[in-house]
């Protein structure tokens, strides 16, 4: 088969539209999905920004919380656990001769 400037190619036009439609669709959804990564991207950036923002305490707030953490946690004693404390930190391997078939 010879390819030259004078060979013809026949296409129905009804699968030539076909192929223009299909090609323009991709076109459209890609450019929609574009905008809404675009759309979502902003908006995530601009949460993250307000939340920063809100987030940060002024010195005096913290001076005044600082003053008053030992008070509010009674960090100045030390709490010794009760005996169900110690053993949901530390479960004891076999409760009984039972468990440990």
């Amino acid at each position: 088969m010879k390819v030259s400037e004078n060979t013809s190619v026949s296409m129905p036009i009804k699968n030539m539209v076909g192929i223009i439609e299909a090609v323009a669709m991709g076109i459209f959804a890609y450019t929609e999905v574009t905008a809404r990564l675009t759309s979502l991207e902003t908006s995530r950036e601009l949460f993250q920004a307000d939340l920063l923002k809100k987030s940060e305490q002024k010195p005096t707030d913290q001076d005044k919380y600082a003053e008053n953490y030992d008070k509010i946690f009674n960090s100045g004693k030390k709490k010794r656990l009760s005996k169900r404390e110690r053993v949901l930190m530390e479960p004891p391997l076999f409760k009984n001769e039972k468990d440990k078939k």
